[in-house]
């Protein structure tokens, strides 16, 4: 997808500083764009919009303003622009937490715009790539622990060494045309249920 086509929501009460964004968004190129203020139901409006991009605009944001905007980072996995006129370590270091991808302090012109949200959305892949990497490897590791207790319970129960227990496993899956650790996870349940 161009960077042109994606649909980009701006989420700010003040109608000035919104024009500011919204105008350096159309300069930039995009043309799908949105706004809304920071009123109720903020996650659920902005889940019902579907955004590519989310911009967040925050003049002087108080502790509840914050929160809403962490949550809607923590509830939707999309690249955050947020613009705040002051900041401190504390909200910079929740921001990050919260998964915003550019955080941009007393910056809001409209020639900055469009390289942020560029930014926002290289680092928000950057980070996305490297969450799936680590969750695909946990997962690999945890279908691994599995195999290996269920080896052991073939090992103690029939008598087997390491080596046929695996043997086994990999038969039964051939056999039944399943994968081997769904084959474990049967051998363990069987086992669970024996005792």
């Amino acid at each position: 997808m161009k960077l042109e086509e994606f649909s980009i929501l701006v989420i700010d009460e003040d109608t000035d500083r919104a024009a500011i964004v919204e105008r350096g968004l159309a300069e930039g190129g995009y043309t799908r764009v949105s706004r809304i203020g920071t009123s109720y139901n903020l996650v659920e409006r902005v889940q019902a919009l579907a955004p590519d991009v989310i911009i967040i605009d925050l003049e002087n944001p108080d502790r509840d303003t914050l929160e809403q905007m962490f949550q809607v980072s923590r509830a939707i996995k999309r690249p955050i622009a947020m613009f705040v006129g002051q900041s401190d370590s504390s909200m910079i270091t929740a921001s990050v937490e919260a998964g915003v991808s550019a955080y941009v302090v007393d910056g809001l012109r409209q020639d900055r715009i469009r390289p942020i949200v560029e930014m926002a959305i290289s680092r928000f892949n950057a980070f996305d790539q490297l969450r799936r990497e680590r969750d695909e490897a946990q997962a690999k590791l945890g279908e691994r622990k599995l195999i290996e207790r269920a080896k052991g319970i073939l090992m103690q129960q029939k008598g087997l060494s390491e080596e046929e227990a695996y043997a086994l496993l990999r038969k039964n899956a051939m056999k039944h045309n399943r994968k081997i650790y769904d084959i474990a996870q049967s051998v363990i349940t069987a086992f669970q249920l024996e005792f």
